[in-house]
């Protein structure tokens, strides 16, 4: 009998879930869909490429650092299921991000917290870029 509340808790609370992750990924993925469509994402893959090259990645992946970082890491999730990057390229913007993402929601908890929010996004930013620029020497090597 207990066994059986659980499971439907569990499960209840896995589709709870479920719902949540998908309110914030599909419309993401959508959207950056039809940014393909259009020449906006040219454009901006070659605004960024440069910058990403420091990365070894395509420009495009500057849309889903920028979602990862102003929304969340679900919203990142979302814009890069939409493109088409390879393992190590995925790797490296995960790392990236596991560093710096939702920064507006996490500043205001450092702000909070009493701690300078211009020092704590400059040392998660930081943190992202050493880390995006050693995963891409590494795993270029590897």
């Amino acid at each position: 009998m207990d066994l059986r509340r659980t499971l439907s808790t569990g499960f209840r609370k896995g589709l709870d879930t479920t719902w949540t992750l998908l309110r914030i990924t599909l419309p993401v993925y959508f959207v950056v869909r039809l940014l393909e469509a259009t020449p906006l994402l040219g454009w901006l893959s070659r605004l960024f490429e440069p910058l990403m090259g420091l990365f070894g990645l395509p420009g495009e992946a500057s849309l889903v650092l920028v979602i990862g970082n102003v929304l969340s890491l679900y919203a990142a999730i979302g814009a890069l299921g939409a493109m088409s990057f390879d393992s190590v390229q995925v790797t490296v913007l995960a790392l990236m991000l596991s560093f710096s993402h939702s920064l507006p929601v996490e500043s205001a908890l450092a702000h909070r917290l009493g701690l300078s929010v211009p020092l704590v996004v400059a040392f998660r930013l930081g943190l992202a870029v050493l880390t995006g620029m050693a995963a891409h020497l590494t795993l270029a090597v590897a």
